[in-house]
C-alpha cells in the first residue's frame, strides 16, 4: 500500500535514554500520533522501563539492552556497536510487524544513517534525521583535540546529513551546521526546540520540607555527566559557604555517569548537608522539589559543545517560573533572556557571586521568574514546536512520495 493511501507510519530510532524517560522524544512521538500518524519507537532500557515490548497510549515500543554507561572511548564505541545491532533487528523487525515510511534518527551518535540506509534504497522510506548534539563539538570538549576519531564523527555527521530528507534542528545554532557543514537547502532544515509542556510541567506545592531548615534552596535538574559542570558548581558552592553564606542548600536532581565522581567531589570538598544528590526522581517529586527552590542553576562550562547547544534545564526552570543563574553561553542567552543572571564563563567565584546577589534580591527572582515563563507562554513551550515538527514530516513525506514516483518504489 503506497505511504498516502493511508495514515504515514513513523519509526525514531534514539539511543540516548529510553521512552517515556526521554521527554523530548516522547513528545514528539505523541505529537505525531495526535497528528494521524501510526509511531513505533526503538530505544534502549532503562531504569523504569525494563519492558523489551509494549504499547504506551498507542506508541509501539520496541527496547534493546545496552552496556553499562562509560565515559572512556572503547566503552563509547562497544555501546554504539551494540546499539547498531538491536537497532537494526529491531528496525527490521518493526517493518515487518508495524511498517514504517518515516524513519526519525536522534542522535547521538550519528550512526544511525546505516540503520536508515537499506530501507532508503530498498523502500524509498523517508529519513528524518533531528539533530540533538553536535558529535564533533562534542569529541573536542571531551577529548580537546581533532584526531582520527574527530574526523571519524565529522564523517559520520556528513553522511547522516547527505542521506536525511529533511532535518529537525534543535536551535539556530545547529540549523547553521546543518546548512553549512550539511550542504542542506533551508527548506530541509526545520528548527523545534525541546521545551516541555505548560500542561505537565507545571509548578506543584508541597515541596518547602525539602528545605531541611535552611532560609534558600537552590536547584539543579540534569545529567551528571563529565562535561554539564556540575563539579563547577560544587566549586562554586564551596566559594559561597567560605563567604559567609552558610544559609543555602542545593538540591541537585539527576544521574549518569559522573554521579559518583561528584558525590566524593562534594564530601572532599566538606559540603555535608549543603548538597543533596537526589539522582533520577519521578516527575511529581521533580516538579515538587524544583518548585519550592527559589532559583535554579545551569554550570554547563563555556566550550565548544556547550555554547551552541540548548539545553532542556533552562525552559525547564523557566516553565516552572525560576529566575536562573548561568555562565554566558550564546545559546543559554537565547533560551533564556531576561530570566537568567549570566556570569564570567567558567568561574566558580563569578557563579557563586551572581547566585549570592540573586538570592538576596527576591522582587529581581520574582520578576525574572515571570519574564521566563512568559516567553514560555508565547513563543518556546512544546505546544509552539509542534506545527514545525509537523510541518517537517510534510516535507519529507512529500519529498518521498515524489522520489518514489520518479524510480517506481513503494513504501
Amino acid at each position: 500500500m503506497s505511504a498516502h493511501a493511508r495514515a504515514p507510519r513513523v519509526l525514531i530510532v534514539v539511543e540516548n535514554l529510553p521512552v517515556p524517560f526521554d521527554r523530548r522524544v516522547w513528545m514528539e512521538a505523541t505529537a505525531l500520533r495526535d497528528a494521524g500518524h501510526h509511531v513505533s519507537v526503538i530505544c534502549p532500557v532503562g531504569k523504569g522501563h525494563e519492558a523489551l515490548r509494549e504499547t504506551l497510549e498507542g506508541i509501539e515500543i520496541y527496547r534493546h539492552p545496552l552496556p553499562p554507561e562509560s565515559n572512556a572511548g572503547l566503552g563509547f564505541i562497544r555501546e554504539y556497536l551494540v546499539a547498531l545491532y538491536h537497532e537494526t533487528r529491531l528496525a527490521w523487525r518493526v517493518r515487518r510487524e508495524q511498517s514504517f515510511d518515516v524513519l526519525h534518527a536522534c542522535n547521538p551518535p550519528d550512526l544511525i544513517f546505516l540503520v536508515a540506509a537499506p530501507f532508503k534504497a530498498l523502500f524509498g522510506t523517508r529519513f528524518v534525521f533531528d539533530q540533538h548534539d553536535v558529535n564533533p563539538e562534542l569529541y573536542i570538549t571531551k577529548f580537546g583535540r581533532r584526531d582520527l576519531g574527530y574526523h571519524a564523527l565529522v564523517l559520520a555527521e556528513r553522511l547522516t546529513f547527505a542521506l536525511a530528507d529533511v532535518v529537525i534542528s534543535t536551535n539556530e545554532s545547529y540549523r547553521q551546521v546543518a546548512l553549512t557543514r550539511g550542504r542542506k537547502r533551508a527548506d530541509q532544515v526545520f528548527v523545534v526546540r525541546s521545551a516541555p509542556s505548560l500542561e505537565r510541567f507545571s509548578p506543584r506545592p508541597g515541596g518547602e520540607h525539602h528545605r531541611d531548615g535552611f532560609r534558600h534552596l537552590v536547584g539543579y535538574l540534569g545529567v551528571m555527566g563529565p562535561q554539564e559542570g556540575v563539579d563547577v558548581l560544587l566549586r562554586a558552592i564551596r566559594h559561597l559557604i567560605d563567604a559567609g553564606r552558610g544559609d543555602v542548600k542545593f538540591m541537585l536532581i539527576g544521574g549518569g555517569s559522573s554521579l559518583a565522581d561528584l558525590k566524593a567531589l562534594a564530601a572532599q570538598l566538606g559540603l555535608g548537608r549543603h548538597v543533596e544528590f537526589t539522582g533520577r526522581i519521578p516527575d511529581d517529586d521533580l516538579l515538587m522539589r524544583l518548585s519550592a527552590c527559589d532559583l535554579c542553576v545551569n554550570p554547563d562550562p563555556l566550550n565548544p559543545l556547550n555554547d551552541v547547544s540548548s539545553m532542556n534545564k533552562i525552559v525547564e526552570y523557566m516553565a516552572l517560573g525560576k529566575a536562573i543563574v548561568q555562565f554566558d553561553l550564546k545559546e543559554g542567552r537565547a533560551s533564556a533572556g531576561e530570566a537568567s543572571v549570566y556570569a564570567q564563563p567558567n568561574d566558580p567565584a563569578a557563579l557563586a557571586t551572581a547566585m549570592a546577589e540573586l538570592l538576596d534580591d527576591p522582587g529581581r527572582r520574582a520578576a525574572m521568574g515571570e519574564a521566563g515563563l512568559q516567553r514560555m507562554r508565547t513563543s518556546l513551550a512544546w505546544s509552539h514546536q509542534i506545527p514545525t515538527l509537523l510541518a517537517a514530516y510534510r516535507r519529507a513525506l512529500t519529498t518521498g512520495r515524489a522520489t518514489a514516483a520518479r524510480h517506481g518504489l513503494r513504501s
